[in-house]
């Protein structure tokens, strides 16, 4: 009998534990040509804002070891061409859609969360308050626990849907800022976004990247998410969804067992457009092999607890 990948982020439930990450699978429109969006647990939009958004001039993207530097800075459509234009052409296909939200401002996150929150086909919203490419909003919110609780707190005023808070790595103690996003009525925290990281080329002394900086992604990063996955899980009480680096299903074992409900995939759909399908192939072939019935079990299963001790 093959294993039952189905499982819940609060009141989301999804089909397998296998969505997209943002930013790294454009609207899903884009690579209808490569699967079926049905068989993913679900697709994480780039991040909407108010008004449409050109992003950071090139170079935006750099490959290193084992990972990827990007400093894409947020490009979109706007809320409103993505509910006219994006929307309609995403609802006939059996997967959650989780758009994922950005602002300059609180405002700014209000305005698109409340037209968000009257647009059908939505399973949930996800806080973009970690970005590390853009000069305002962004990780100005998700690096201080005070001004990420005030921000969760307006967007939980503005919308009914199940509301997701993408946490930043790039802080002293990521405990503290999903105890504030969970205090804020967050409904489940999703981690982690990138890290900050530079590439120099040497011939011409200067960064590679337009922007200076940009952020880390991919294999590179997966033990440190691995990590913060099961701090976070000690921390609080609501689901978790893991990412940093996941490129097999047993990959996406890992997060499970430290702690996330379910997982997104990144970087590797700029590998293959079918990495996301790939891991969850992999993820139910892991689970036959060794009997395990439900994708479900294996949710903070870790046994080690004292392995994963904070170091001294």
């Amino acid at each position: 009998m093959s294993p039952d990948l189905s499982v819940a982020v609060g009141s989301v439930r999804l089909k397998n534990p296998v969505l997209t990450a943002s930013g790294t699978f454009g609207y899903g429109l884009e690579f209808l040509p490569f699967l079926d969006l049905a068989e993913l647990g679900g697709l994480v939009t780039k991040g909407l804002s108010p008004k449409p958004r050109r992003g950071n001039p090139p170079e935006r993207i750099v490959e290193t070891p084992a990972g990827m530097l990007n400093a894409i800075g947020l490009q979109n459509v706007g809320v409103d061409a993505f509910i006219a234009e994006k929307l309609p052409l995403l609802r006939p296909h059996d997967t959650a859609v989780v758009a994922n939200v950005f602002g300059e401002t609180e405002g700014e996150y209000v305005e698109v969360l409340e037209k968000l929150d009257g647009a059908a086909g939505i399973a949930a919203v996800e806080l973009n308050v970690s970005c590390p490419n853009v000069e305002a909003g962004g990780m100005i919110f998700g690096n201080d626990p005070k001004a990420l609780a005030q921000v969760v707190r307006v967007c939980r005023r503005a919308t009914r849907l199940p509301l997701w808070v993408k946490l930043s790595p790039n802080v002293t103690d990521i405990r503290e800022t999903a105890r504030a996003a969970e205090a804020e009525g967050a409904d489940a925290i999703s981690l982690v976004n990138t890290f900050v990281g530079m590439a120099v080329n040497v011939e011409k002394r200067r960064p590679v990247l337009a922007n200076g900086s940009g952020g880390l992604s991919g294999p590179a990063i997966r033990p440190l998410a691995v990590w913060l996955t099961w701090q976070v899980r000690r921390a609080v009480k609501i689901p978790i969804v893991g990412m940093g680096g996941i490129m097999t299903g047993r990959d996406a074992v890992e997060f499970l067992l430290a702690g996330a409900s379910a997982v997104q995939v990144g970087t590797a759909n700029f590998v293959t457009p079918r990495a996301a399908v790939d891991v969850i192939d992999g993820l139910r072939a892991w689970l036959a092999e060794r009997g395990i019935k439900a994708a479900a079990e294996l949710t903070g299963a870790l046994k080690s607890a004292e392995a994963a001790s904070v170091p001294a």
